[in-house]
């Protein structure tokens, strides 16, 4: 059973979706910022994501969703984990990339109507779901690569 009281359908194929974790330096002094993105249907702060439409490959979606949740561009980097969870008694399956900020504005929209730029540590406090803090975690492991 859901926490709603919905069966879940274990056996139903996953909604696919992607995102990436955005992130850019300060303009002001330089030190790494992660973007995170409120979606006021679910009053969360999460990584811009959403379903990939049909025909549609994972990195594609990442990079659409982020320009659309967040109105900025980015450049893909390495790739991240796969989160598998169940979300509305269907599983879900999102792939998530590093994305470096390229330049843009963000336009407040149906979907998302605030933005943040944070520190790496105050990001992971404000992710609303624990598996977002993961992915905080290794977007640092593939900076400190680079």
């Amino acid at each position: 059973m859901h926490a709603n009281g919905d069966p879940v359908l274990v056996d139903a194929d996953p909604v696919l979706a992607a995102g990436c974790v955005l992130w850019r330096r300060s303009p002001d002094d330089g030190e790494l910022q992660i973007c995170l993105v409120h979606r006021p249907k679910y009053d969360d702060w999460s990584h811009p994501k959403g379903k990939l439409k049909r025909g549609e490959t994972a990195l594609a979606g990442a990079l659409r969703e982020v320009e659309e949740e967040t109105g900025h561009r980015c450049a893909p980097g390495p790739g991240l984990s796969t989160l598998r969870y169940v979300a509305n008694g269907r599983p879900k399956q999102v792939s998530y990339w590093t994305a470096e900020e390229t330049g843009g504005r963000f336009v407040p929209n149906r979907e998302v109507d605030r933005v943040l730029w944070l520190a790496p540590a105050a990001a992971r406090e404000r992710v609303t779901q624990l598996r977002d803090r993961e992915l905080v975690d290794e977007l640092l492991a593939v900076l400190k690569r680079v």
